[in-house]
């Protein structure tokens, strides 16, 4: 099988979705399938030569000039490396794929994963349609994407081809107790919400510190509201790092105070580094939190909420230690060998469908 993955670049800044991307195209090389990506490219290219991936570069169009020359340079592609499956996981990748079809017989597979972004719709164009949780399926649903064109393969990062495996991994020397956020620095993921409930926490627990391990645009607004808190040298703004799992495997807890999430990848993350969780009950994180079976689970944007359920994890040693082994506690489901399993039954099932309407 042929397999020709389309993503806006890859780069190693962060991204879930191309971090998700490159973790399945790698595990499908190594399963011996003929993979290749089309990207802007980015530090990710040294990793698929590595996997023996081949990366096509084609820059996304920013004007009309451009985007006949993406069309004509995607056509090109398509035709050198004739693809049996085209996935993409941006909606200009499906748009492309979808109108670029023309006689070539790969099928079109889409993975949808911010499915709040209102272009969201465009990707069920595609002859299937990936959601990364059961969530976004159901977001999928309502927005008119027929059911027998869903299929819900949940994220996983254990195993990741881009990361050492955790016991290569040096923990960091971070004060302690750490609470820790691996996110991008934007409202959605609730960082407002997480430095307001950090001040009520830093005033009962004085050793208590803050780690911001991300980067986004709006990293001025919240340095700025951090340091307007009595409490600011102990809040740490880090910045995006390429090996967070350092950070995770010296967090006493992880939160993940998202407003909208379809999945967080950096919750299987930091379960596998064995950190007790407190996240927001929203979207896909109690998939990925099993109800709360492996982490705490508070109204989003609720501060009050997410501050008490810091400290009684921060006063009660006894719990957190509890709540560290569940987070640890049944990870199999998290690993991306079986993301690649699921994805390539959709594949298959995908082809399936299109030989017998051929061969009607």
């Amino acid at each position: 099988m042929r397999i020709l993955h389309v993503l806006n670049h890859a780069q190693d800044v962060g991204n879930g979705i191309v971090n998700a991307a490159v973790d399945l195209a790698c595990w499908q090389a190594q399963a011996g399938l003929e993979v290749a990506i089309i990207s802007s490219g980015g530090e990710y290219e040294s990793l698929m030569k590595q996997y023996r991936i081949r990366h096509f570069t084609l820059k996304i169009p920013r004007s009309p000039l451009d985007v006949i020359k993406f069309a004509r340079a995607f056509r090109e592609i398509t035709q050198i490396f004739l693809p049996d499956v085209v996935h993409a996981h941006m909606v200009r990748g499906v748009i492309s794929a979808k109108t670029l079809r023309g006689n070539s017989d790969y099928v079109l597979v889409s993975t949808v994963h911010n499915e709040w972004q209102f272009h969201a719709s465009l990707m069920g164009i595609a002859d299937r349609v990936i959601a990364v949780s059961r969530s976004v399926a159901r977001s999928m649903q309502h927005r008119g994407i027929p059911l027998q064109k869903l299929h819900i393969v949940a994220n996983g990062t254990i195993g990741s081809p881009r990361r050492p495996p955790l016991d290569h991994v040096k923990p960091l020397p971070l004060q302690h107790p750490a609470i820790t956020t691996v996110a991008g620095l934007y409202p959605r993921k609730g960082i407002r919400d997480l430095l307001e409930a950090f001040v009520q926490v830093a005033d009962e627990s004085p050793a208590a510190h803050l780690y911001l391990v991300g980067n986004g645009p709006h990293r001025a607004a919240f340095e700025r509201q951090a340091q307007q808190s009595a409490h600011s040298g102990r809040i740490h703004f880090e910045g995006f790092q390429t090996e967070p799992q350092r950070y995770l495997l010296s967090t006493d807890i992880f939160v993940l105070a998202s407003r909208q999430e379809p999945f967080g990848l950096a919750l299987s993350e930091a379960r596998e580094a064995g950190c007790a969780i407190v996240a927001s009950n929203v979207d896909g994180i109690p998939e990925v939190l099993e109800g709360g079976n492996a982490g705490q689970l508070v109204r989003s944007g609720d501060v009050k909420a997410l501050s008490q359920a810091l400290l009684g994890l921060l006063r009660c040693r006894k719990d957190l230690e509890s709540w560290k082994h569940r987070a640890q506690t049944n990870l199999d489901w998290l690993r991306v060998e079986r993301v690649h399993q699921e994805t390539l039954e959709v594949y298959q099932a995908a082809i399936a469908e299109m030989t017998r309407t051929v061969c009607a």
